[in-house]
């Protein structure tokens, strides 16, 4: 794996390099970029006698955290004064059938948990940014809310306002005493700058990058493209820090220096029997994450999250399957070690139901920002 020195990473604001502008297999579609892993993961099931193996990864976390388990659940499990390096959040499930009820119970449920405006909502169960959003006030959350699935668990989670987003991917074998940092992605909102006479629409379309994405852009600001940002004025286009929804991924494993490494191994460790994933952090500047300080964790991510330096434009296709098949492997070395020590894998069955629960709702989320 590429690392790139620290001393080159100085900016969070934009980009700190000029790579290309996307790479030739950055927007594949998911089968064929995903063809030899999902080979290798059959090859390694065969092997190790079970494709479900990897379920046992991160045992007291839903099927080790592979597709369909609760955010909120996995906050929980911190223990300890680790839990101070959380974004705090609380939860609620809304009404089956009276929306009306829902935005006195969040209110309510944010009274309790010391929690204000602005602030991050997002889906218990989901991935890829779908459904995430940032609202500023009660109504915002109130129409939130009214697009929600009913019966259904969300989260409500402090508004970091740091610029800075990381994505921490974190291994340790379950007979060693502390992990390590296999990758680190630095994530950076999109954004046009308005001249004064242009269109919001135009200005994406004019993009190098964000015209190329335009279908990822447009749909959620069709109610601003005909706006005119004023000369200098820069927009983001989107919220969320997810490749997938249009974020720019940069390549920061350079960043993994021993003081991170040991911050991030003590908060895993204040997790039982976690031992492989990636954990989303928010920070003011490069220089204190390389620190191990000034960052707050958004979310913890098990055996389904992915290596996401691979995302960087700049990073080799062979290179980006490199990365893939080690970290996918090494959730299964870990898993077997699991197993030897009376940890069960969930199964093909559970793994499906699951996946399936979680699709149907994702489905049915509002739009993210």
């Amino acid at each position: 794996m590429r690392l790139e020195p620290a001393v080159r990473l100085a900016r969070i604001g934009s980009p700190p390099r000029t790579p290309p502008v996307v790479s030739f297999f950055e927007f594949w579609p998911g089968w064929l970029f995903y063809a030899p892993v999902v080979a290798q993961w059959i090859w390694l099931g065969l092997r190790y006698g079970d494709l479900s193996l990897p379920t046992a990864a991160n045992p007291t976390i839903a099927v080790g955290g592979l597709c369909g388990e609760s955010k909120r659940e996995i906050l929980d499990q911190v223990a300890g004064a680790e839990r101070d390096m959380l974004a705090r959040y609380t939860s609620i499930v809304t009404h089956s059938h009276d929306p009306s009820a829902d935005p006195a119970a969040a209110e309510h449920a944010l009274v309790q948990a010391g929690l204000g405006y602005p602030l991050v909502v997002k889906p218990d169960i989901g991935c890829n940014g779908t459904g995430v959003r940032l609202v500023r006030d009660r109504t915002a959350l109130s129409r939130y809310l009214s697009a929600y699935p009913r019966g259904t668990r969300m989260l409500l989670q402090e508004f970091v306002p740091d610029e800075g987003e990381a994505g921490l991917f974190y291994i340790r074998h379950p007979k060693e005493q502390h992990g390590r940092i296999t990758s680190i992605t630095l994530k950076y909102p999109p954004a046009v700058t308005g001249d004064g006479r242009s269109t919001l629409r135009q200005l994406i379309l004019a993009d190098p990058r964000a015209g190329r994405l335009a279908r990822l852009y447009l749909p959620r600001l069709a109610h601003r493209q005909d706006e005119v940002p004023q000369q200098g004025e820069r927009v983001p286009l989107v919220f969320v820090g997810n490749h997938c929804k249009g974020s720019i991924f940069r390549d920061g494993t350079g960043l993994a220096t021993q003081a991170l490494t040991d911050r991030i191994d003590r908060l895993a460790r204040a997790l039982p029997d976690f031992y492989f994933g990636r954990i989303d952090v928010r920070f003011g500047s490069l220089q204190a994450l390389a620190r191990g300080e000034a960052f707050r964790v958004i979310e913890i991510n098990g055996v389904g999250s992915e290596a996401t330096h691979v995302w960087d434009p700049a990073t080799p296709l062979l290179e980006a399957w490199r990365a893939q098949f080690y970290h996918y492997g090494s959730a299964f070395r870990i898993a077997a070690a699991n197993r030897a020590r009376g940890h069960r894998p969930a199964g093909i069955r559970a793994m499906w139901r699951h996946w399936r629960r979680q699709s149907n709702l994702m489905a049915a989320y509002p739009m993210n920002d």
